[in-house]
């Protein structure tokens, strides 16, 4: 609706065939119908004159401009803030001092009302006090202007960017396995401890982040960045305090993976805290890599009264696509860990794991179930046509060696009888095997 009164409106445009081919267009996606070829668009629009392909890509040009422009348009106007501090710029410039004293005090109004304190309220709070310094110096009355403050909020804005940025970095290299550079972030360390920035959580929050990150055995670190998020989150955009968030839980899962197993319960608190207060969600949703996550380790933590909490009430709040699916996997694996494996075996058979990994998942866990029934005529039958879909499938690498590994382990474990010499060796071989997720498990059976 705003859209059409913003194209109806003579300011932005005086073409009424563009407004036309928008609401042609309008009609075919309400009808659920796609949009026809150039020329039958031309005809719709321009009726009996001849087809010029130049005219109708002008006109497509124009109504895609103009939209884009509405975009524009209504993302400023939704952020009051930015609106207001582009309205002082304009009194600025005209020399319009009243004008931009009160707007000026209307942003610093709005900023002590707002919920936030992150890097952007500091950059908001300079770019204010940058405009009242402009005019001053344009009228030469500097006198009276604390330069201080100006400073001081450009260097918190920049400090909370920079090891903001940084410890997302940090994160992000250590999945991909790349290298960044990282600038001026040591001599900004010895600056925030030398004047004792971290004392202002937008700073703090990140600055022990940053080290938890980079000294990972330093475990002051992170129970400083643990305790500011629980104590400070409600400062930060949800965005931001998710993020925060699985900063804080990717920490634990590496110093789970690195032997220290009293994460995993800190890992399940920060999950569990992330989602009552909402962090967690985005648009009132719960991601499937979170959901499956949070199931993965209440199950290893036995917790599985809770588990099943879990999956029933958080099972609504799955994407569509993924929800039956996702549901179906997580609540047969708990089955399975309860040892209930007919309804596990129920319920892998309920869906249709389209998702590549999970649908690997999904016949991993069958693969346990057949054996620990020791049904291993359906076992045998069920790893040959694993193999077989995993080598039509274009599967990354590593999980392609990983799940050939269980597979041939497996075949291993099942002609394995009662040789203690062969057990032996096959439990070394597992051991230094190293794309092998179901390890553990594989281990367990010998």
């Amino acid at each position: 609706r705003d859209l059409r009164k913003f194209l109806r409106s003579p300011y932005f445009n005086l073409r009424e065939d563009v407004a036309h081919l928008f609401e042609y267009l309008l009609r075919l996606k309400s009808k659920g119908e796609h949009p026809p070829e150039k020329p039958a668009l031309f005809q719709a629009i321009y009726g009996d004159e001849p087809y010029e392909d130049h005219r109708m890509r002008m006109l497509a040009s124009m109504l895609l401009k103009l939209i884009e422009r509405y975009l524009v348009v209504r993302s400023v106007e939704d952020q009051e803030l930015e609106y207001k501090t582009r309205l002082a710029a304009v009194f600025r410039k005209r020399n319009l001092p009243r004008h931009l004293e009160t707007t000026l005090r209307q942003l610093e109004e709005l900023q002590e009302k707002g919920d936030y304190r992150n890097a952007e309220f500091y950059d908001y709070r300079f770019r204010a006090e940058f405009e009242r310094y402009q005019y001053a110096a344009a009228n030469r009355r500097t006198d009276h202007l604390n330069l201080q403050d100006l400073a001081d909020q450009l260097d918190l804005a920049y400090m909370a960017r920079k090891l903001r940025q940084t410890c997302f970095s940090l994160s992000h290299q250590a999945v991909y396995r790349t290298e960044y550079r990282f600038g001026l972030i040591q001599e900004l360390l010895a600056y925030i401890d030398q004047e004792n920035w971290q004392r202002i959580p937008a700073v703090g929050i990140y600055y022990h982040c940053y080290l938890a990150l980079v000294h990972p055995e330093e475990e002051e670190h992170f129970l400083a960045f643990r305790r500011q998020i629980r104590e400070f989150g409600h400062q930060f955009p949800p965005f931001e305090i998710r993020n925060l968030y699985l900063l804080a839980i990717n920490y634990c899962i590496k110093k789970y993976n690195a032997g220290d197993k009293a994460y995993l319960e800190e890992e399940l608190q920060l999950y569990r805290e992330g989602l009552e207060k909402g962090y967690l969600l985005i648009n009132d949703h719960i991601s499937r890599f979170t959901f499956r996550n949070v199931v993965t380790i209440g199950l290893i933590m036995k917790e599985y009264d809770w588990v099943e909490r879990f999956i029933e009430e958080y099972r609504d709040r799955l994407e569509d696509e993924y929800r039956e699916s996702m549901y179906s996997f997580c609540r047969a694996n708990l089955e399975y860990e309860r040892k209930q494996y007919d309804k596990a075996l129920q319920l892998l058979q309920k869906s249709e794991y389209r998702d590549l990994l999970l649908n690997l998942a999904a016949k991993t866990l069958l693969l346990r179930i057949f054996f620990e029934l020791g049904e291993y005529a359906l076992l045998d039958s069920h790893l040959e046509a694993m193999r077989s879909f995993i080598r039509r499938k274009d599967i990354i690498s590593y999980h392609k060696e990983n799940y050939l590994n269980t597979i041939a382990f497996t075949k291993k474990l099942m002609n394995l009888g009662y040789d203690p010499t062969g057990r032996e060796a096959l439990r070394t071989q597992i051991a230094q095997t190293s794309a092998l997720a179901e390890r553990e498990w594989l281990l367990e059976q010998i």
